[in-house]
């Protein structure tokens, strides 16, 4: 049994090279369809290239040819590192070929290092390097104000206080050159908003704006609205002019609202001082009517003590009664309606 199983060296050496020949086959045929498309495109790529890409820098090495393949179809010199160096950040290496060709076909002026910074620039967005060629071929038109704001039109008040309603719309083309790093459509329109609002305003009168709504988009236009952005701004075309509310009004009736309640607060604030003197001044009569009785009812303390020191008399007494008596009687022959017993005189009891 053991001599029957039993190997030579030579035998065991060709099984293992047996193996290793299959091993290197599989590997090689695995590789065999790409490599022959690359081959037959006139974009080679040696089939090392092909196995260090998928076993040791773990790259889509299927991915990788198709775009050179692309890029080699339409004429550009982009070798396969670049392709990897460009995967290995992130970008989208099919988009940017794609961008490349595009911008060829046009005559625009797109080297490959651009193109990778526009790429990587527009991931995450909504926008991507094909987009961007495409609108610096075919301008497109923005919408001032943008409707998903909410907004439809950019309000202004003239110098006369009539308010003035405007819309436009603002034809850009991508600027390729200033296209990363550089604001988008969003500032874009809040500058020509504020152009617009501006313009309205230093109008002595909306019927100016109304007859000249083309001085708008003069006016806009020259004040450089693209500088810093990533497109060039080709027209500014004012859609609709509508004429709004009377704002200097409504601002006059305010400020008159807001003058009368301030002096009809102040009106209220002299009233209250005036109600406030008056219950002083009662209370002050109150107090000298109260001195008034305190002296009058020390006058017959007086005639008592009078009386008992010797100096008044009877006849004193009855004097002064009869004295009161004809003051009473011509009282009430002056004023008869104010009785006979009513004298402000004091009294003796």
């Amino acid at each position: 049994m053991n001599t029957m199983f039993a190997l030579t060296l030579p035998q065991i050496g060709a099984i293992i090279g047996l193996v290793i020949l299959l091993i290197l086959l599989f590997i090689v045929g695995s590789f065999l369809s790409v490599w022959l498309k690359a081959f037959s495109s006139g974009a080679p790529v040696s089939m090392w290239n092909l196995i260090a890409m998928r076993y040791l820098r773990k790259l889509p090495y299927s991915l990788i040819v198709d775009a050179r393949i692309m890029a080699v179809k339409a004429g550009l010199p982009i070798s396969v590192n670049e392709f990897e160096t460009h995967y290995m950040a992130g970008g989208d290496i099919i988009k940017t070929v794609s961008g490349l060709i595009n911008a060829q076909k046009a005559g625009i002026p797109l080297q490959f290092d651009q193109a990778c910074a526009i790429d990587l620039a527009t991931k995450g967005t909504e926008k991507s390097i094909i987009q961007a060629v495409r609108t610096s071929i075919n301008p497109v038109v923005i919408e001032c104000p943008n409707p998903d704001s909410g907004k439809t039109t950019i309000d202004g008040v003239a110098k006369d206080g009539i308010q003035v309603k405007a819309r436009a719309r603002v034809t850009v083309r991508s600027n390729l050159e200033h296209y990363v790093g550089s604001a988008q459509e969003e500032t874009i329109i809040a500058r020509v908003g504020e152009g617009i609002v501006t313009t309205i305003g230093s109008a002595e009168s909306y019927k100016w704006v109304l007859e000249n709504p083309d001085s708008i988009s003069h006016n806009v236009l020259n004040r450089g609205l693209d500088t810093g952005t990533a497109f060039e701004i080709l027209s500014i075309d004012i859609a609709d002019v509508d004429v709004g509310d009377n704002v200097g009004a409504k601002l006059q009736e305010a400020q008159a609202e807001a003058n009368k309640n301030m002096a009809q607060a102040q009106a209220e604030i002299r009233r209250a001082a005036a109600v406030a003197q008056e219950q002083e001044m009662k209370a002050k009569v109150q107090e000298m009517q109260a001195k008034v009785v305190e002296a009058q009812a020390e006058v017959p303390l007086a005639m008592a003590e009078a009386f008992r020191s010797g100096n008044l008399g009877v006849m004193d007494y009855m004097r002064l009664k009869n004295v009161e008596s004809d003051t009473d009687m011509r009282r009430s022959i002056a004023d008869p309606e104010s009785g006979s017993g009513d004298s402000s005189g004091p009294k003796i009891q």
